[in-house]
């Protein structure tokens, strides 16, 4: 029979307990951001292709996925293992940043590499879309990872194509195409925006139909909702705005570079580089050791709605690009 020294079992346990508490932290480290325009030059004469309109696009959408999956710990959402089934924040902070990657990949496949909508969808997107939609969190064959790796790989070859002048690839950075992604941006702010605000719990008076007296909704609700975060999801919440604003920053810092002479020539560089300043402000470092969760004008801090703060003036700032876009 094997006999177990109580303090030796108690020694293994303990030194597991603290290797994974340390690998927790490093893993929590949330990732800088990228100078895209520099990357995407380092990028193209490694390569050795000249950086073409929509190459700085595609090395941001490449930068974030490439990111997620092989940033320190790796893609952790879906890991079951101790001790990063232990952790929420850094899954939270992908998934925001996974669904950023999610919204542009969707408008690149049907806009921004079609001229017309009567136009052949780009072979590469059309098999890089569908596999970012894949299931974030499955850890069994086919797991997130691989799925995600194909779509990383698609993108770099259409990136590849684009620079390619025999190729049939194209990136059509017109003021149309950019509104297209624009318009998926602000809705997810805006979400992102009132889940933060509920943080505190607020009272809200039902405008699901205002603006039109004929409008109906398949099922009623109360015209008075209380609406609050739940107190488990507050932390939750917030990681993953804070991932959703850091992959936005590569993909705006992007858009500056390829869309340049549209927005010159609607006179939406200075829009679109306050835009930028807002959001890196939501990437400041948190000096508290938790997310706080004081109320509204009380003497505790409340993290989220500082966050809401942000976003909120980055999504108005959005709408208003958007409406220039359109009518400037």
């Amino acid at each position: 029979m094997i006999k177990f020294n109580k303090n030796i079992v108690a020694g293994i346990v303990a030194g597991v307990v603290a290797v994974g508490g340390v690998l927790s932290i490093w893993w929590d480290i949330e990732p800088d951001v990228a100078d895209i325009k520099q990357l995407s030059v380092e990028q193209a004469q490694t390569l050795g292709v000249d950086p073409v309109t929509g190459f700085a696009t595609m090395t941001a959408v490449i930068s974030v996925t490439d990111t997620l999956l092989n940033k320190p710990g790796g893609y952790l959402t879906n890991d079951k293992m101790y001790p990063s089934v232990l952790m929420d924040n850094m899954p939270a902070f992908e998934y925001g940043a996974l669904q950023q990657v999610r919204d542009l990949a969707l408008v690149l496949r049907n806009d921004l590499s079609r001229s017309q909508s009567q136009s052949v969808e780009d072979p590469d997107l059309v098999k890089a879309q569908p596999s970012l939609n894949f299931d974030n969190n499955r850890w069994i064959f086919p797991s997130t990872e691989s799925e995600y790796k194909k779509a990383l790989k698609h993108f770099e070859l259409y990136r590849t194509r684009l620079a390619n002048p025999a190729s049939d690839a194209q990136f059509y950075a017109r003021a149309d195409n950019l509104t297209e992604w624009l318009k998926e941006v602000e809705k997810r702010l805006g979400s992102l925006s009132q889940r933060l605000s509920a943080s505190v719990g607020q009272e809200r008076l039902n405008t699901d139909l205002a603006g039109d007296s004929a409008a109906t909704q398949s099922t009623g609700t109360a015209s008075n909702q209380l609406v609050k975060t739940s107190w488990w999801q507050l932390d939750d919440v917030f990681y993953e705005a804070r991932g959703s604003s850091w992959a936005l920053i590569h993909f705006l810092k992007a858009i500056e570079i390829d869309f340049h002479a549209v927005l010159e020539k609607k006179n939406a560089l200075v829009s679109l580089r306050q835009i930028i300043r807002e959001l890196e402000q939501t990437q400041d470092t948190i000096w508290s050791p938790m997310i706080l969760n004081g109320s509204g004008f009380g003497p505790m801090a409340n993290h989220s709605l500082v966050m809401a703060n942000y976003i909120s003036r980055a999504n108005a700032a959005i709408i208003d690009l958007n409406t220039l876009l359109q009518q400037g």
